[in-house]
């Protein structure tokens, strides 16, 4: 097992990677303030994980009780966190109460948001059983739901006590959702670790077969990585706006199609690639860049052509992202392969970036 510590002053916590951690209730009993918890999960998930980790806790003389929420990011709405406080109001949940979110992003941002508000504030455990969740989501305590006229832009800043990424759920991940993940694991190469973006070359088609050594070596890359920004830039007001790279594009294009018909992942792959010509706009990265980037992309089985929205459904959609400032668009840019800073474009750049890399 590898463990990666996530040090917040207030909000200390380890993050830990190995397979078949699911049933390590050892990991986990010494966290709750009470023997009860609440595991909240989804239709797809929960028929898999949810009897092997709620027999383990109650044969640990832990009650347990499960809400099951429907599965996709068009779930992640106010209507469906609503089902969670209406189990946990009916259960008569108290502040001691454990949530455990076991599932992918949607259900760690939902669960965590819960936790968050429900008596002003309860603990929560992440159990991700994604890629995408494990390398990101479920680190860093960013939680919220989205709304119609934007994603996440209802949520809070609200730390697990504990993370288990337990690489053996990787096996039942369908391969598109694998995909989905990669994006984020490449993201962390591109923004301030060229070191890793070369291993990942090197490396993509051993993560895509699923070997538990490469997989275990991305993930634990990736949360170290995201343990050091957050731990510096908890609440985003500087440096850990890099790790937005591609989502100003990506989240434009989420909410454009509408939420789920392109996954998280790869919204935010096409982003990237829009983010990257746009950095090639200003003579920041070259031609060359661009294709290795393209190529791992494509390797992970990506898309690097964003869907055809318009210049102005774009312009529109990313002036309503969170990340504006005084009415400016903020994106996230790269100075060369490996290194990124947060800046703004001009609407002329934006557009030139849009027509090279929107589908034809």
């Amino acid at each position: 097992m590898q463990t990666v510590k996530l040090d917040l002053a207030h909000a200390p916590y380890d993050i830990h990677i190995a397979r078949d951690l699911l049933t390590q209730v050892e990991l986990i009993k010494p966290l709750l303030l009470q023997p009860r918890v609440v595991i909240v999960s989804n239709a797809t998930v929960a028929p898999l994980y949810l009897k092997p980790l709620q027999d383990a806790l109650e044969a640990a003389d832990i009650q347990c009780h499960s809400i099951i929420l429907p599965d996709g990011e068009v779930y992640k709405t106010s209507e469906t966190l609503n089902l969670i406080f209406d189990a946990l109001l009916t259960e008569r949940c108290e502040r001691k109460t454990t949530l455990i979110a076991l599932g992918g992003g949607v259900i760690g941002d939902m669960t965590g948001f819960a936790a968050a508000v429900y008596q002003r504030g309860v603990p929560f455990i992440q159990i991700p059983t994604t890629l995408l969740a494990q390398v990101d989501s479920s680190v860093g305590g960013k939680t919220g739901i989205n709304h119609p006229l934007g994603k996440n832009m209802i949520g809070a800043f609200y730390q697990p006590r504990l993370v288990l990424a337990d690489l053996a759920t990787l096996d039942s991940l369908p391969l598109r959702e694998l995909s989905a993940g990669m994006a984020e694991v490449i993201k962390y190469g591109l923004i301030d670790d060229l070191a890793f973006f070369e291993w990942l070359e090197a490396n993509i088609e051993r993560l895509m077969a699923r070997e538990t050594d490469a997989l275990a070596y991305a993930v634990e890359r990736c949360c170290q990585n995201k343990a050091r920004i957050v731990a510096g830039d908890e609440k985003e007001q500087g440096q850990r706006a890099l790790l937005n790279l591609g989502h100003t594009f990506g989240h434009a294009i989420e909410s454009g199609l509408g939420y789920g018909v392109w996954l998280h992942g790869e919204a935010i792959a096409a982003g990237m690639m829009l983010a990257a010509y746009a950095s090639r706009e200003l003579d920041q990265i070259s031609d060359d860049d661009i294709e290795r980037i393209k190529t791992l992309l494509l390797k992970a089985g990506l898309p690097v052509k964003a869907p055809v929205l318009g210049h102005e459904r774009y312009l529109d959609l990313m002036a309503q992202d969170k990340k504006v400032d005084a009415g400016k668009i903020k994106f996230v840019l790269m100075q060369c392969l490996g290194e990124s800073y947060v800046g703004e474009l001009s609407r002329d750049t934006i557009i030139a970036a849009l027509d090279v890399g929107c589908a034809a």
